[in-house]
């Protein structure tokens, strides 16, 4: 990762967990980006930090609950004053929507989807807005293929996560005369600690290695592999950086290939 793309550049980063949070956190640093960090995980968010202070920029972890509009403005006002400025927002936190068909889904359970996926976020990245209009800075939002699939018990989760790309668009339209850029990127699989799991419970189940099962979903992409959190990061540092300066509103899917867009 080149330097000079995030450098001297504050960035922001919700949902800081083991995988893709930690990553964009790890690349923006690489990138030259000191970074704030957003989690509930205050031990997670420490260690992260510290990988990030072996690199040589700084780190300030802020436990947040992004559902907590106390503690949203508590890390607004923790990054303000720590360094004074703001350029970039990633709002990669996110809750799973419940897993059932939308005949069957509780309905409860998907406004609680949204709560989380969608209106968090918004409020969020309209804390930022002022210290990202004075730096002309940009927000990311970290969306999923499941925009691009309507396979069963995914209902809820494309709701949610159709309604996030809306929003980023809208807010492109709302925030680029006032200098602020808003894109979205659409990972699929990412090749991480959550998923390897997920295939060894599905190796065991089916008595197989999970080699196996990693290779059956890599024959589905187009690169025969899965992307990795740091791979992922990097279209993220891209879209924050002056190399996407004429580039708003706009949706990078990040999948080796699985889907075309």
């Amino acid at each position: 990762m080149a330097p000079e793309l995030l450098e001297n550049r504050v960035i922001v980063i919700s949902g800081v967990g083991p995988g893709l949070g930690r990553g964009l956190a790890v690349q923006c640093a690489k990138a030259g980006a000191d970074v704030v960090l957003a989690a509930r995980n205050e031990e997670r968010l420490k260690e992260v930090a510290k990988e990030v202070e072996e690199i040589g920029r700084r780190a300030v972890a802020v436990p947040t609950d992004i559902n907590d509009p106390a503690a949203c403005e508590r890390l607004a006002e923790t990054a303000r004053d720590s360094f004074g400025r703001v350029d970039g927002l990633v709002n990669n936190a996110f809750a799973t929507p419940p897993l059932k068909d939308l005949t069957k889904v509780d309905l409860d359970a998907v406004r609680r989807g949204f709560e989380t996926n969608v209106l968090a976020a918004l409020h969020l990245t309209r804390l930022f807005v002022p210290a990202l209009e004075e730096s002309k800075g940009s927000v990311v939002m970290v969306n999923s293929a499941v925009l691009r699939h309507s396979r069963r018990t995914f209902g809820a989760y494309k709701m949610a996560k159709a309604a996030l790309l809306a929003m980023a668009q809208n807010l492109a339209t709302e925030l680029g005369p006032r200098g602020v850029r808003v894109n979205t990127i659409a990972p699929g699989y990412i090749w991480a600690d959550n998923l390897q799991w997920y295939f060894n419970h599905l190796a065991k189940k089916r008595g197989v290695t999970s080699q196996q099962i990693y290779d059956e979903n890599a024959e589905t992409t187009d690169l025969r592999k899965l992307p990795e959190p740091d791979e992922v990061a990097d279209a993220v540092v891209f879209m924050l950086s002056p190399l996407a300066r004429a580039i708003t509103g706009q949706c990078l899917d990040v999948n080796s290939g699985e889907w075309h867009h």
